[in-house]
Formats: structure tokens, C-alpha cells, sequence
């Protein structure tokens, strides 16, 4: 259901240079008559131990002192990946990360539209189709025909219903679904990616297993919206690890 991203890691090298050092030579040595009055030559300077001091680079950046090794870090440079949301630029980003719920003005809203699909020959009078074809992680999928096609999200009006198979009575409704085809049919742009109150769609994603004698479905963004069954993974995450079928 999801694209995974790549992640790119940056290191510093360091350089250690290294001093040369000179001794003196004993000056040659004088004639036997002149040894007497002689003086005692100077001894050797010691071996040089010091640091050379910093250089500075083209960019005004100080190294540290030489013999020493470096150990910073430079900034991570931006890679396109699932821990960071960055705006649609035309190529496939995948699944991408997001707050894992809404506001409490954001789900009153859906909740105030969808609550009366509790019972699902509201549901059914709507025009979502019914199916006992059940997607583990998700469910049943009520789908309505007229908003699957729909060109906007309207967040009043979910083009699928997720119900939960029950062993005696009615389904029971968990969530909703947001779906939009993905106009050039192409996974690897997103140029077309749809949100919901800012929360932006998964995808694009290439169609799923339909019932028999369904229309296949297309490449596509969604979003699940775990409004009356609680998520543990996230009210906004694909699946919901409570739905076995």
C-alpha cells in the first residue's frame, strides 16, 4: 500500500599533519693548540612538538588545529522520504508521512456527516454499494459509485464506508475511506495529490483486488479515516490491526 523512501547520510573526514624537525651539527673541530680556550658548542635544540595554527578554508569555516582529529558532523541535506512532507513536485514520493489525527473540529465535522451510517440501510439508500468481499486490516468497502469519480474531496461526503462484519446482525461502521483516481494513471509523479483538511493522501498506488466482475481499479490516492473504531497504529494510518476477516 505504501512506496518505501531512501535515506542519506552525510560524514565529515579529518587530517592530520605532522611536523618536521632539525637538530644542529657540532661545528668542526679546532687545532690541538686552540682547544684550551675553546668554546663549548651550542647543544642541539630540541625536537619541534608544536601545533601549526588553524587554516582557514574558502568558506571561512576554521579547520581545528592539525594532529587532531575532526569529529563534527555536517547538516543532513533534504531527502525525499517518509519522515519529511515536502510539497508535490511531479515525482513519486509515496507514502508520505502525517499527524496520525484529526482535530477535534475535524472529526466533529465528519462525524456530524456520516454518523446516520451506523445503520447500513442508511448507508445502502445512499448509494453505497454493498459486499461481503472483506480486506484484512480494512474490512468491508461500502463504495459509492457517484463520489469515487468525484474531480474534489468533499469531506462530508466519503466516497467509501468501512464496515466490520459482525457474526450475528448488521456490519458494523469503523471508518471512512477518501478516494481519488490519479489523473495521468503514472505512479512515480503526484502532481494531482489530494488532501484531506491538510492531511495530504496516500499514493499513488496501483489498484487493488476488486470482487469478481467488478471494474478493475485504477492507480489511485487514498486515505482511511479511523473515525468509529480506535486505531492503535492511528486514527489516519491504512490499517487497523483490530479488523481480522
Amino acid at each position: 500500500m505504501t512506496i518505501s523512501q531512501l535515506v542519506r547520510g552525510v560524514a565529515t573526514t579529518a587530517t592530520i599533519a605532522g611536523l618536521l624537525s632539525a637538530g644542529a651539527t657540532p661545528a668542526a673541530a679546532a687545532p690541538r693548540q686552540a682547544q684550551r680556550h675553546a668554546t663549548p658548542a651550542a647543544a642541539p635544540l630540541p625536537e619541534a612538538n608544536h601545533h601549526e595554527p588553524p587554516t582557514s578554508t574558502a568558506t571561512g569555516h576554521h579547520e581545528p588545529p592539525t594532529g587532531a582529529a575532526t569529529s563534527h558532523h555536517q547538516p543532513p541535506t533534504s531527502t525525499t522520504t517518509g519522515h519529511h512532507h515536502e510539497p508535490p513536485t511531479g515525482t513519486a514520493l509515496g507514502h508520505r508521512p502525517r499527524p496520525q489525527h484529526l482535530t477535534d473540529a475535524q472529526r466533529k465535522t465528519l462525524l456530524a456527516a456520516t454518523h446516520h451510517f451506523r445503520d447500513v440501510r442508511q448507508a445502502i439508500k445512499a448509494g453505497y454499494l454493498p459486499t461481503e468481499d472483506c480486506v484484512p486490516g480494512m474490512g468491508l468497502h461500502y463504495a459509492n459509485p457517484k463520489l469515487t469519480t468525484a474531480t474534489r474531496i468533499n469531506p462530508a461526503k466519503p466516497p467509501i464506508l468501512l464496515y466490520l462484519p459482525t457474526k450475528h446482525g448488521a456490519p458494523q461502521l469503523t471508518g471512512l475511506e477518501y478516494f481519488h483516481a490519479d489523473a495521468d494513471g503514472d505512479v512515480h509523479t503526484d502532481n494531482d495529490r489530494p488532501d484531506l483538511f491538510g492531511h495530504p493522501f496516500d499514493g499513488p498506488m496501483e489498484g487493488h483486488h476488486v470482487p469478481p466482475g467488478a471494474p478493475p481499479m485504477p492507480v489511485h490516492y487514498d486515505m482511511h479515516v479511523w473515525l468509529y473504531l480506535q486505531n492503535p497504529d492511528g486514527e489516519l494510518t491504512t490499517l487497523n490491526p483490530k479488523i481480522t476477516c
